[in-house]
């Protein structure tokens, strides 16, 4: 696995090393060790799936409160995707400040999330298919968004008008939370 830092302290993109031949591919898409090599102490308690049927879904940008704080390593697995990571970390270099990466079927890669951030993303084509590793079991009491469109972030969308839940449209701003 190749873990490659970004601007945010421990968001890292994880690129599986494929190991090919003509019957197809295998690949790890957890490593505890390696990333205990790095410092990063993740611990797999529950994995979940979501699925959007159009292009230009957006979902997020969710996170959970402490003390359920949750992180998440999001991988594609159909399709692709425009997967959002923000800082909420009110002590971070970095806080307000969010990183983008695509996410493909055909690459693999996958992004890690660490605790304290929000995460979302937007789907690029039709029948997108994600799976999350999380580091806590969900918690609907814990659970919370902020607005993806909220102007202090000014996040950056490749698809203009998303399709969003009634959830999702009525996050608060950064400023409410």
């Amino acid at each position: 696995m190749i873990f490659q830092k970004t601007k945010i302290e421990g968001v890292y993109i994880i690129e599986p090393e494929l190991k090919t031949d003509d019957r197809g591919f295998f690949t790890r898409t957890f490593c505890k060790d390696e990333l205990s090599k790095l410092g990063i102490e993740f611990t797999i308690v529950q994995a979940n799936v979501s699925f959007s049927k159009k292009r230009g879904t957006l979902r997020g940008m969710h996170f959970q409160n402490d003390p359920k704080a949750e992180g998440k390593i999001v991988q594609c697995l159909k399709g692709a995707v425009y997967d959002v990571v923000v800082d909420l970390r009110k002590n971070s270099k970095t806080y307000g400040q969010w990183v983008a990466e695509e996410l493909t079927h055909n690459d693999k890669k996958m992004l890690l999330v660490p605790k304290g951030l929000a995460q979302g993303f937007q789907t690029l084509s039709d029948d997108c298919e994600l799976q999350y590793f999380m580091s806590e079991f969900y918690h609907p009491d814990y659970a919370s968004g902020v607005r993806w469109d909220d102007p202090f972030f000014n996040i950056t969308w490749p698809i203009e008008n998303p399709i969003l839940s009634e959830k999702d449209k009525s996050w608060p701003l950064i400023k409410q939370v």
